[in-house]
Parts: C-alpha cells; sequence; structure tokens
C-alpha cells in the first residue's frame, strides 16, 4: 500500500494547536489583506458561545489550515486559514484584556496562545510584514492614542464590547471546544496545487445546498436517509429548479423581512439564523411544515394544481407579475388551506395584490422590497394588511390621469380580464392604430396617412401603445388585416372576433384620437373597478420604504452619505441623508422617550450603549454615564437602529425616502 509522505492530517483542538511552543505561524507575502468584517466576527462569536453551552462530547469545526515548515527556522507558514486563525486570535486578545486585571491564571493561559514562548514581545501569529506592527499592537495593547482605522483595530473593539469579565469562562469553554484539521505539507508537496483543491473544486455551494448539508450534518446515516427521503426529496420534487427561490420566499414569509438573495449566502445565513438547532424532532417537525410550503410553492408555479377554478384563476392571474408576490400568495394560501381563512379572504387578497402591483407599473413606481412588509403586516390581521396595501397602492385619480396616455404594462393580462377572456395567451394584442402606420394606412379609409399633418401623426403615435388603442384577436384575423387600414380591419376581422369588446370596433365609422380617447375613459373605470384599490384614506405616493425594509450594506460604499433625501420619523420630518447620522438620531430619541428600550436592546446585543467609553474610537454621551459608540460599519448601524425601534414598538411608523444614488448604490 502506497503511503502520502508529503501530507500530514491531523485533527486537533485549535487552541492546542495555537498554544503548542512549537506553533509560530508566519503569513507569507502573497496573501491578501485581512478582510472579516463585523458580521463574521458576529457569526464567530455567536458559534463559540453555542457550542460551550453544549456537553463535553461536543465541538465546533473551523475547517482546514493549510501551512507548510519554513526550512530556515521551523515556523508555520500559513497557506490557507489566516481570516479565520487572525480573528479567532482577536477573540483572544480581547478575552485576555478582559480578565488579566481578575483572573491570573485564565491570563496566563490565553498569553500562551498570543505570545510567543520563546519571545514573549512577539506574537504567535505574525501577518504580512506590511500589517504586521498594526496587528501585534491591537493584540498586545500597545496602540497608544494614536487615531487610525483598520480591520484588526474594528473587530478587536467589536469583541472588546462583546466579551465581559463575567462571561469569561464560558467564552474561554466554547474557545477550547474548536477543532480543525491541520494539513501540513511536506517539503515536496505542491502547495497550490493543495490549495486549489482545498477552495475550488467546483462551483461554489449554492443557498439551497448549504441548507440541505445543513440540515443532515449532524444526523446519524439511518436518521439523513429518513429525512431525505420523508422531506427533503419531496421539496425537490414540488420546486424543481425554483428550489433556491422557493427557500428565500418562504423565509421571507416567515421572517417578515427582506432577504437579499445575490452574494454572501444571504438565503442560508437566514436559514440559519431562524432555525439555530436542528435535534431530530424538532427537525421533523419543521420538514413537514418546509415540505408543505414546497407544495404551496408548486402549485403557485403551476396552478393547475389548484382544484378551485376561482382560486386557480386567481393565481394564474397573479403569476402576470412573476413570482416577487409569492411570500405573501403562500401564506394566504398556506391559512386557506389549513381552514384558518374563507375562501373569500384568500380571493381578496389576491385581488388587492394584483391591483397593487399593476397600479404601481402603470404609473411607473418600483414594486421591489415591497412583500417583506405586506408579510408582516398580514402576521397582524387582515385589517392590518389592507391598510399596509391601501398605502402603497397608486389611487384612483393618479391611475386614470396615466392611462389616458402612458404605455399599458401587461397588456395581455389586462385586457383579458377588462374583456373577459379566459385565455388571453391565445390572442394576440391588436393595436388598432398601428405602431408604426404605413404611409397608405388611414383611419377612416378616404385620407391616407402621408396626407395627416406632423400633429396628427405625433398624436396618433403617442396614443398607439395606450389602453383606448389596444384589443385581443385571434392570430389567424391578425395575420389577414396586418398592416391594413381601420375600415379594413374593422369589416374583415374585428366584426369577425369572438372577443365581445373588439367585435364593439365594428360599429366604430373611423378610428382618430377622439376615439381612442373615449376608449379609453370607457376602459379605464372598468380598470378602477377590476383592480380596485382598498377603501381607506390611506396612501404614499412618494415611494417611502418601512424602515424595517431598508437596505443594510457592508462598509461604506460609494455614496453612503446621501443614502437618503429624507426620513418620516412618527409624523416627523427629518433631514438626514446617511444611516450614520440616523443610528446617532435614532438612539438619542430612544434615550429619551424610551430608555428602559435603548437599554434592554443594548444589553441584549452587547451595545451600542455602553456605561463608559472602554476603546478608542468615535464615541457620542447619552448623559454622564452613559456613552454611545459610533465606530461601527453601515450594515451594523442599520440593524441597530431597526433592532431598538422594534424593541420599542415603533418601527411601523418610521419610513425611509432613498435619494437616486441610494437606490442605485
Amino acid at each position: 500500500m502506497a503511503m502520502a509522505t508529503n501530507v500530514e492530517a491531523t485533527a486537533t483542538g485549535t487552541i492546542e494547536w495555537l498554544a503548542a511552543e512549537e506553533t509560530n505561524i508566519v503569513v507569507p507575502v502573497y496573501q491578501r489583506q485581512y478582510r472579516w468584517d463585523i458580521g463574521g466576527c458576529e457569526k464567530l462569536l455567536s458559534d463559540v458561545r453555542a457550542v460551550a453551552g453544549e456537553d463535553d462530547a461536543h465541538r465546533h469545526f473551523i475547517g482546514s489550515i493549510l501551512s507548510g515548515r519554513d526550512a530556515e527556522d521551523g515556523d508555520l507558514i500559513l497557506i490557507d486559514g489566516q481570516q479565520r486563525i487572525t480573528t479567532v486570535m482577536l477573540l483572544i486578545a480581547a478575552l485576555h484584556h478582559a480578565v488579566r486585571d481578575t483572573d491570573p491564571g485564565m491570563a496566563a493561559e490565553l498569553e500562551r496562545v498570543l505570545v510567543r514562548a520563546d519571545d514573549p514581545a512577539r506574537t504567535k501569529l505574525r501577518p504580512h510584514h506590511a500589517w504586521a506592527d498594526l496587528y501585534e499592537s491591537v493584540v498586545l495593547d500597545r496602540r497608544g492614542d494614536v487615531e487610525r482605522e483598520s480591520r484588526f483595530d474594528d473587530n478587536y473593539a467589536f469583541f472588546r464590547s462583546q466579551v465581559h469579565a463575567d462571561e469569561a469562562g464560558s467564552i474561554w469553554r466554547g474557545l477550547r471546544k474548536l477543532e480543525h484539521v491541520s494539513i501540513t505539507l511536506g517539503a515536496d508537496a505542491n502547495a497550490q496545487q493543495i490549495f486549489e483543491s482545498l477552495n475550488s473544486t467546483g462551483q461554489p455551494l449554492r443557498d439551497h445546498e448549504l441548507i440541505h448539508n445543513y440540515i443532515l450534518m449532524g444526523l446519524s446515516h439511518a436518521e439523513q436517509l429518513s429525512v431525505e427521503e420523508d422531506f427533503w426529496l419531496p421539496i425537490e420534487r414540488r420546486t424543481g429548479e425554483s428550489i433556491g427561490a422557493f427557500w428565500r420566499h418562504y423565509l421571507v414569509m416567515m421572517l417578515g423581512r427582506e432577504i437579499d438573495a445575490a452574494g454572501e449566502h444571504g438565503v442560508y445565513a437566514a436559514f440559519r439564523g431562524s432555525f439555530p438547532r436542528l435535534d431530530v424532532d424538532k427537525l421533523r417537525a419543521d420538514a413537514a411544515i418546509w415540505r408543505e410550503y414546497a407544495e404551496i410553492y408548486g402549485v403557485l408555479l403551476d396552478p393547475a394544481g389548484e382544484s378551485d377554478a376561482g382560486i386557480r384563476r386567481h393565481l394564474e392571474y397573479a403569476n402576470a407579475f412573476g413570482r416577487a408576490t409569492y411570500p405573501l400568495v403562500m401564506s394566504a394560501y398556506g391559512d386557506y388551506r389549513r381552514g384558518l381563512v374563507a375562501r373569500e379572504e384568500l380571493i381578496e387578497v389576491l385581488e388587492w395584490v394584483q391591483a397593487l402591483f399593476l397600479r404601481r407599473a402603470v404609473v411607473g413606481l418600483p414594486t421591489e422590497r415591497l412583500i417583506a412588509r405586506l408579510c408582516r403586516a398580514r402576521q397582524a390581521g387582515r385589517d392590518e394588511l389592507m391598510r399596509a396595501i391601501a398605502r402603497i397602492t397608486p389611487s384612483d385619480e393618479r391611475v386614470s390621469a396615466v392611462l389616458k396616455y402612458g404605455e399599458l404594462p401587461h397588456a395581455a393580462y389586462v385586457l383579458g380580464r377588462i374583456e373577459q377572456v379566459d385565455d388571453p395567451a391565445a390572442f394576440d394584442v391588436e393595436n388598432i392604430v398601428p405602431a408604426v402606420p404605413t404611409t397608405v394606412w388611414s383611419g377612416d379609409g378616404i385620407r391616407p396617412w402621408k396626407e395627416y399633418s406632423e400633429d396628427e401623426q405625433n398624436s396618433h403615435r403617442a396614443l398607439a401603445p395606450t389602453l383606448g388603442n389596444l384589443t385581443l384577436l385571434e392570430p389567424s384575423l391578425t395575420e389577414r388585416v396586418f398592416g391594413a387600414s381601420f375600415p379594413v380591419k374593422r369589416d374583415d376581422a374585428y366584426a369577425r372576433s369572438a372577443v365581445s369588446a373588439t367585435r364593439e370596433l365594428a360599429d366604430v365609422e373611423a378610428w382618430n384620437t377622439a376615439a381612442i380617447s373615449a376608449r379609453t375613459m370607457r376602459l379605464t373605470q372598468e380598470f378602477i373597478r377590476i383592480w380596485a384599490r382598498p377603501a381607506l384614506p390611506e396612501i404614499d405616493d412618494d415611494g417611502l420604504t418601512p424602515v424595517l425594509d431598508a437596505v443594510r450594506r457592508r462598509g461604506w460604499p460609494a455614496g453612503w452619505d446621501r443614502e437618503f433625501d429624507y426620513v418620516e420619523y412618527r409624523g416627523e420630518h427629518w433631514e438626514i441623508k446617511d444611516v450614520k447620522a440616523l443610528f446617532n438620531r435614532i438612539f438619542r430619541r430612544a434615550w429619551t422617550d424610551d430608555r428602559r428600550s435603548a437599554l434592554a436592546y443594548s444589553a441584549r446585543h452587547g451595545g451600542p450603549i455602553y456605561d463608559e467609553m472602554a476603546w478608542k474610537g468615535h464615541w457620542g454621551a447619552l448623559d454622564e454615564s452613559h456613552f454611545l459608540y459610533m465606530g461601527w460599519d453601515s450594515n451594523y448601524m442599520m440593524t441597530a437602529l431597526q433592532g431598538v425601534l422594534e424593541e420599542s414598538g415603533i418601527a411601523a411608523e418610521v419610513f425611509v425616502k432613498y435619494s437616486y444614488i441610494g437606490n442605485v448604490m
């Protein structure tokens, strides 16, 4: 049997490995800069706390660490694992500084992990030489009074804010339960090839694949087979290629929060945060619900699976707007299937959703980031949902004005419902005045297009895509009269159509701008009746976004200081342009209006309010003994201000108005 002599792989406790005298680590020059942000640190600390609460048999695996021995001085050259090891070291440094004056025994154990046995003035981890001194000054607490910004400082400050002496024993217990696979290369090993094998085998895992692994990983083989057969495979069969979208829409429905699907595995992170502990009994109970909603999702994808003709028709109508409506439709449809709401209420929700999306499309308002707030509202009951939909559904007057001169969106769907056609996909959308008339086209059979004045031609072209100039027509009739003048179309096609609204055109003598406008006015009345807005006075035509749906962005992207036009706070108008100013204003207002909630949120999340300015950075004083730390990144600040508003119970009364730069960031 051949022996692999150039690679040594050993499962080991991370702290024991770091504390060993022979473990002195150097990050080579070719490695990228340290880039972990507060989100990654938050995740690590959460994992450490979780495993600390488990029994002694539980460990937390942090992956593989790839290194090779330096032939000259015997240090380990860190090939893969720099980001994780550096972050663990910063957490250990924060813990060390928290206990060094109160627990010398623990402090000594921590120091053995942080500093070299042969030189206590040097750290065991030596980063890239360009920023090694910066790192060591943080870990060895030699920063002095210099004001500076770095990931080492920011992440250490986060850990320092979270780690207190009374929790030190638990965190140290959790740290000692971290483990990894230490892969040490021999002199003849191909480090680059092994690195690529570890990091680039095929495409990165997608969110639903990560969810799948997460669900099954802690189970026995027999349990895995059972869960796979009973739950996961039925979910896959029902959702098919749309399984990734299913998980995102399910989580939006359940959480009532927007979930970004692009980058950083946002769907998987939301799933794991929602289902942090998956013992087999709880897993099977949760998975039964996932399977039920996957079945519902399959019906939304193909409404033919719904036996009730009326409901099936409205599910088909909702699909005219793509899948953006699915989280809310899943919620209402799921309750209907369980007998929690009547059929009439389900159809009412489906009608409201169609009216909302269509009216916003007519007037040119965006439809992104609407559904999560409606899912939240529905959790509070029918009346709350009706108010939430009414608030963001454009008024009859605004829709009517735009329909006169604007291009009709979703034309086949709209005409199908107005003209009572069961399958509008079987018909063509007919422009009575062609979009581009030929020189001989005529609206009355007497005067050809080439004799129309320039103003007349421009007026006809402008009205060509509007509601009054469109109808449904059988494809065979469309071909017969393609490009023909109105009288020919009227006699040879419209009069022969099975669509009653199209046959009515046979009674029109001539087709001109006056005829188009008159038909638009008549059809607009039908439009307003069919896609009725909930009859409530609440309305917002300014595109305000509830603060809970505001976008959370990592770091400080370009344009962040002009992200908002303004903020509406419980009826007050605030001229605030960026998240940093909003964070400061919200917490100061909470400190004045609801101090209990502000302190409760901060205590539960380890900040951002502290009873002393415990480290150097950007602070604001709330009073003589309470201070607000302002040095977080924009993602943390947005999360925190959303959290304290929820804690106070007033989040639904706060809105942001994005500026153009904020919308495109």
